[in-house]
């Protein structure tokens, strides 16, 4: 048996022979042809979409990586208000969007009550659709209020598992630690848990990838999100290298293997490094998409990275040409919540 038959199987495999998998591109194949049937036994050919609202791009933090980080002074700034958003979820919600993706910085301007607020409107107005929050690290009672509101869901990429490299990438006053502590207090809640990283990061090793995996396999999380590092002129990091196409498509299915049931995303940023990448992400075991249900006019301000595409598309525009890639990529869009199925 090799390595991708005993992945499938076993779901797992040792730290040496998983390193080798991470390492070699001799697998690719395999590894495709292995992550497109375990991802079709489990979902079909279904491919379920999350209406991105990037609602604020103010954060409190300094990550070293990201072009929205509170020190960045050449940032435009801007703010939607509760009746914005909720026309942001009219729009998509006519378009056939069942999950809203609230996602911004580590904005202080909004209470936990106005995030209630905002969370509470959506439900009144759609009672049947999934809301996800991507907001940060928060207390455990502040997540509690907003799971009492009505969210379904929260994405919070871990990042790296691994402590030394969280402290090259993020600033002081920021730990792994209590990035984990909000994952497991998001988990103890019940809600939907997103985690994951970046690949190709600066200063990442093949072991920290490993150790990603292994914080995965103990989280059992719902959602991973992973896509290449792509710099952006305004950060420390803006003459490092971008994230490899290949490593990020192979780490796809190995995922998909470890992790038959995951909602697993074709990433924006996969989308970015290359024209077809978020095809390729779906062939590779990905399952969701996330096109931007922003207003357009605030779209190239939430600028995580450089050359983020999608920026000036309208919302139905970007939904008839999603359905086509996808069909095209040998799949199809389905108008539903598009839970994570029980694992």
């Amino acid at each position: 048996m090799n390595l991708v038959e005993e992945l499938k199987i076993n779901r797992n495999l040792p730290d040496e022979e998983l390193l080798h998998l991470i390492n070699t591109d001799a697998y690719d194949d395999a590894l495709m042809k292995a992550a497109d049937e375990v991802r079709r036994s489990v979902y079909n050919d279904e491919v379920f979409l999350r209406g991105l609202i990037e609602f604020t791009n103010y954060c409190k933090n300094n990550c070293r990586y990201c072009g929205i980080r509170g020190g960045n002074g050449n940032a435009e700034r801007y703010r939607l208000t509760k009746e914005e958003i909720l026309d942001c979820c009219k729009e998509g919600h006519k378009l056939g969007f069942r999950t809203f993706v609230l996602q911004g910085g580590e904005d202080l301007f909004y209470s936990d009550e106005e995030i209630c607020d905002i969370v509470r409107g959506i439900k009144e107005l759609f009672p049947e659709v999934a809301v996800t929050l991507s907001i940060g690290e928060k207390t455990k009672d502040t997540y509690r209020k907003y799971k009492e509101a009505g969210a379904d869901r929260y994405l919070l990429r871990h990042e790296t598992a691994t402590e030394e490299h969280y402290g090259f990438l993020h600033p002081e006053g920021m730990s792994l630690e209590n990035r984990k502590r909000c994952l497991y207090d998001l988990k103890d809640l019940g809600f939907q848990v997103g985690a994951g990283f970046m690949v190709g990061s600066p200063g990442q090793k093949p072991e920290y990838i490993l150790a990603d995996l292994r914080f995965l396999q103990e989280l059992k999380p719902d959602m991973i999100g992973i896509g290449p590092f792509i710099p952006h002129k305004d950060t420390e990091f803006k003459d490092e290298p971008a994230g490899n196409l290949e490593l990020t498509l192979r780490l796809l299915s190995v995922l998909r293997l470890m992790f038959p049931y995951v909602l697993l995303p074709a990433t924006t940023a996969l989308g970015t490094i290359v024209p077809n990448g978020r095809e390729l992400g779906l062939k590779h075991g990905a399952n969701v998409v996330m096109p931007n249900l922003s207003p357009v006019r605030f779209r190239e301000q939430y600028s995580l990275y450089d050359n983020k595409i999608c920026t000036g598309e309208e919302a139905a525009e970007c939904r008839r040409c999603l359905e086509v890639r996808v069909k095209n990529a040998g799949y199809r869009i389905v108008d539903a919540r598009g839970d994570v199925i029980n694992h």
